[in-house]
């Protein structure tokens, strides 16, 4: 079988703008997405509360108008929350991650290398401090946007939620 080829991974995703039924994502390859899309899918449709939580105010472009997919499939991996426009992941750790730190740091600098940003929260961030949280993906949004865009900005409200 022929390799695919990757884009440079500061180049916008093929899929950028598609709708669903985009395919396959452009860092996993064929096989492996027909194995991680079961487990993606059943990630989504059983979110733990903090992820849904933090999903109702993502959702719909309702931070500065960026995308986000849910238990997106990046590499071997599933993150939690991804923004393909700047190439940005938020991860949402709960009790587990506390016994898995060392695979934790293995798959963040993994999918650093791939040229992805990682924002770690953790339950108790997101259900305590839900504001905080969102200023945070929102200034790395900000420092990942591309430069030569010019674009319309939905602010976040000052108590933190979106507009939308």
């Amino acid at each position: 079988m022929k390799e695919r080829v990757k884009p440079h991974p500061q180049s916008p995703s093929p899929l950028a703008g598609r709708g669903r039924g985009g395919g396959v994502p452009w860092h996993t390859s064929p096989e492996l997405w027909e194995k991680l899309k079961p487990l993606a899918r059943q990630m989504r449709r059983e979110p733990t509360p903090a992820e849904n939580r933090l999903w109702r105010h993502l959702r719909g472009r309702q931070v500065l108008g960026f995308k986000f997919r849910r238990q997106h499939a990046i590499d071997r991996f599933i993150v939690d929350f991804y923004c393909a426009e700047v190439h940005l992941i938020v991860e949402v750790d709960g009790p587990i991650h506390l016994y898995s730190r060392e695979e934790d740091e293995i798959r963040q600098e993994c999918l650093e290398s791939l040229g992805m940003q990682v924002l770690r929260f953790t339950n108790e961030q997101v259900a305590d401090s839900l504001d905080v949280v969102l200023e945070q993906i929102a200034a790395a949004l900000k420092k990942g946007r591309p430069a030569q865009e010019d674009r319309a900005m939905s602010p976040l409200h000052a108590d933190g939620e979106g507009q939308g």
